[in-house]
């Protein structure tokens, strides 16, 4: 279905080749996961194979990639898109109409299909992604979850004999994430749809991908196989390159090199499970690594919310919402797609007014607040880190609050070169912050927001297109500025960032408020999970499955849990054997 042969390319101002030489095959009917650092040249290699590259991207290209035996350099977008289907990372870029149902129909209206096959199309589509209720709605009053499905309902409309996902759950809840991934085994099963992903969320993708293709910063593949292959043999290359891998895999890696147990790495939680039921833990050893909670109920709150509520259209998107964070608080806010979690953090900042309620930052009215002292109190990172960007080069984009803050020259070129090599986006200070890579995008948003040292920082999804590396580093960067007392609070559908970080948990559902604690109690409440389409993390999940055998396993949610539970264990279970 697909063949590349030495494709070499460079975009037109880069600095670098994205591709360097990359040779591939895939075949009719394959699920191909294409993983990568940020940067490596993953979406690149998906845009030739619809022709967008070389086609609407200009650079230096040199190579072959052949799609259903056509040229994809010398075929017209337009033929090689009806045999070639392909969702971004950013839905907005793809929008064509200003309603869903437009949105839908678009490609079948030009590809001349009779109004009747179009409306059972529309129809079809729609209910796959679960959003027929949606059919007359405006895309950009919607979620960027459900912008995320109106995309992936479009493409399934057309159904092309190749699909390329990019990042396609990044938008999506938990359930949602599971919901796509269950689709996605459907067009295997019964469509024979050649399938490319690009997608790090592995533990319940993992079983349905027949090969793995691994390319690595420099834009070179550094090994392909099958999911076994790469992740047993490869995994400390994979580590050290920044690369995602499912969580059962990190552990048995983690494991392994602290000699407890080393096998075959299981893929999934059934495998992990009978991997490790047989070992015993002790019960003063099995302690979780829950953060302590911080109290919300602080008679000085960092940031409080009485009453919000707010509509679009008439749709009730926040209604009656109250809100106390304390000082020094790290705070998750989850919830399914649709819940009003952005819409909320736009309040917070006072991009959307409150028309019912109020919104107060340190005691003061948001609104009494003038935008240039909110500024120092409070940064925000959007969903889309390109709404934010107004400078033509990094650089630039990094010093432009610097240089409005009367800060010396001096300074000014002290911080951002710590900055840029502190994020890892040195090599692009002189490009255009549109060129770089999504996760160098949402790096750069965050250290653009960074430069007040505001006391109060809201990242919306702040992981999203981040690779492994990346986001361990922008988690830490968060955990060491929560300790030096700032107040944390990020919107997310990581669950294994909230059991990992998150001091607090707060649970929307249609615009209110349905749970406020910590995340150890959230997992363990199964109603609330169920009702916020939440699922608890891939370890975690281990965990419970652990403990129908022995019941010190419960509460483990992290690698360095378990390994530091097992090696607990094993040094008392030596020194009773040695008595």
């Amino acid at each position: 279905m697909i063949e590349v042969t030495n494709l070499c390319f460079k975009y037109e101002r880069g600095s670098k080749h994205s591709l360097n030489g990359i040779d591939l095959k895939i075949g009719e009917g394959e699920v191909i996961l294409v993983l990568g650092p940020s940067g490596s040249g993953k979406s690149t290699l998906a845009l030739t194979f619809n022709g967008l590259i070389p086609h609407s991207f200009p650079g230096e290209m040199s190579g072959m990639v052949h799609v259903c035996g056509m040229e994809s350099f010398k075929t017209p977008v337009y033929e090689l898109t009806q045999k070639v289907g392909i969702v971004f990372q950013d839905p907005e870029a793809q929008f064509v109409s200003m309603n869903v149902e437009d949105e839908i129909v678009f490609a079948l209206e030009n590809l001349c299909y009779p109004p009747e096959k179009m409306e059972e199309r529309l129809v079809e589509a729609l209910s796959k992604v679960d959003m027929l209720d949606y059919r007359y709605r405006d895309v950009y009053s919607l979620s960027g979850g459900e912008k995320q499905k109106i995309l992936l309902a479009a493409l399934m409309a057309i159904r092309p004999s190749i699909l390329i996902f990019d990042e396609p759950t990044a938008n999506l809840d938990p359930m949602g994430t599971l919901e796509f991934f269950e689709t996605v085994k459907s067009l295997k099963e019964t469509d024979k749809h050649t399938i490319i992903l690009i997608e790090h969320k592995l533990d319940d993708l993992i079983h349905i991908i027949d090969r793995v293709v691994v390319i690595g910063k420099e834009g070179t593949k550094l090994v392909e196989g099958t999911p076994s292959e790469v992740f047993g043999e490869h995994a400390a290359m994979l580590i050290q390159e920044g690369i995602w891998m499912p969580q059962t895999a990190l552990l048995a890696n983690k494991l392994k090199e602290n000699d407890i147990n080393s096998c075959d790495v299981p893929l999934n939680i059934k495998e992990a499970c009978e991997y490790l039921k047989n070992l015993k833990l002790h019960p003063e050893n099995s302690k979780n690594g829950y953060s302590g909670v911080v109290s919300n109920d602080n008679l000085n709150p960092a940031l409080e919310v009485r009453y919000l509520s707010f509509s679009y259209d008439k749709n009730k998107i926040i209604e009656n919402f109250s809100l106390k964070v304390a000082k020094g608080d790290f705070l998750a806010i989850v919830g399914a797609n649709g819940a009003g979690k952005t819409t909320l953090a736009k309040h917070l900042v006072n991009i959307i007014r409150p028309s019912h309620g109020k919104v107060f930052i340190e005691g003061k009215d948001v609104l009494d607040i003038p935008t240039k002292d909110l500024s120092h109190k409070i940064g925000y990172v959007f969903q889309n880190p390109e709404h934010q960007f107004i400078k033509n080069t990094v650089e630039e984009q990094l010093t432009f609050g610097l240089e409005l803050n009367g800060l010396s020259p001096g300074e000014i070129e002290s911080w951002l070169d710590s900055t840029l090599e502190r994020f890892r986006i040195k090599p692009y200070a002189k490009m255009s912050p549109y060129m770089l890579s999504h996760g160098q995008k949402r790096l750069l948003s965050v250290a653009t927001m960074l430069t007040l040292g505001q006391d109060i920082l809201i990242l919306d999804e702040p992981t999203f297109g981040q690779d492994l590396k990346s986001s361990r580093e922008l988690l830490a960067l968060l955990d060491s500025l929560n300790q030096e007392g700032k107040t944390i609070i990020i919107i997310t559908h990581d669950m294994t960032l909230v059991a990992k970080h998150a001091k607090n948990v707060v649970v929307m559902n249609a615009g209110k408020a349905i749970y406020s604690g910590s995340a150890h109690e959230l997992f363990k409440n199964e109603e609330i999970l169920e009702k916020a389409r939440l699922t608890p993390p891939p370890l975690l999940k281990l965990s419970s499955c652990l403990s129908k055998y022995d019941e010190n396993w419960k509460g483990l949610s992290t690698p360095e849990e378990f390994v530091n539970a097992l090696k607990s264990a094993n040094t008392l279970n030596s020194q009773e054997g040695s008595k």
